[in-house]
């Protein structure tokens, strides 16, 4: 899939349809490859330059996530992305796809938060959960956890620790993890759980999931979306031009 990409702000984005992307994952798993699927909005291309050296791995999968990335790549290439392959509506699906229970184990998220997640995954949508961790007391101890992922025998790890702190996570200890696929989540754990609420299907279809957001996360989420987007939109200026 890599030949595929456009590039923003110096970031390799995979073009794909969601039904391009699962097709090869799911051949990945079946022919036991590794892959790394990461998600990039806005704030991902801000927070997670100091890895950009990391992306370029043949086993690296960076997809557009929002209408924040689908604007550069018209800025920068003259047309848009094929689809928006944010990590909230992609998950389930390719799990959906998978024509077999996947085993999956879920980390990051509050204590009850991804004990609810995992509930989801498995009574939602029929996958089978081989363990769980959140992202708090977990993290005190990554060789332990490590091992706990790789005994379960997951094929897919997801991980929730939001950006920049899962993309770090995952890079510094993929060579250790015996999983198939490991993907970074953000809040889909908590959307899950319904600890937060996804925006109405009219707003989702008009791209505006982040406004509501924001609405409702005034103070967590006002700077991500303020002075991140003029980082953002300066870093893509700047790889254009270059």
């Amino acid at each position: 899939m890599k030949p595929n990409t456009l590039a923003i702000a110096g970031f390799p984005i995979q073009e794909a349809t969601p039904h391009e992307l699962v097709n090869y994952l799911l051949t990945q798993l079946r022919e036991h490859k590794r892959a790394t699927l990461l998600y990039a909005n806005t704030n991902f291309i801000v927070k997670c330059r100091h890895l950009l050296g990391k992306f370029f791995d043949d086993s690296v999968i960076i997809v557009n996530d929002g209408i924040g990335l689908d604007i550069a790549a018209r800025l920068s290439h003259g047309r848009s992305f094929k689809a928006n392959l944010n990590g909230t509506d992609f998950t389930p699906y390719m799990l959906r796809e998978s024509g077999r229970p996947l085993r999956v184990f879920l980390f990051g998220g509050k204590p009850e938060v991804v004990s609810k997640a995992a509930r989801f995954v498995a009574h939602e949508l029929g996958q089978v959960v081989v363990g769980y961790s959140d992202g708090y007391g977990s993290r005190a101890n990554d060789a332990a956890l490590i091992n706990k992922i790789n005994a379960s025998g997951a094929e897919i790890l997801l991980v929730a620790l939001g950006n920049p702190i899962q993309e770090q996570w995952i890079i510094e200890h993929r060579d250790e993890l015996h999983v198939g696929l490991v993907s970074g989540v953000g809040a889909l754990f908590d959307f899950w759980a319904g600890d937060k609420p996804r925006a109405p299907k009219l707003i989702q279809r008009m791209h505006m999931e982040w406004l509501y957001r924001l609405c409702l996360e005034p103070r967590r989420l006002v700077k991500r979306y303020t002075l991140d987007i003029l980082v953002f939109l300066a870093a893509c200026f700047k790889y254009r031009k270059s």
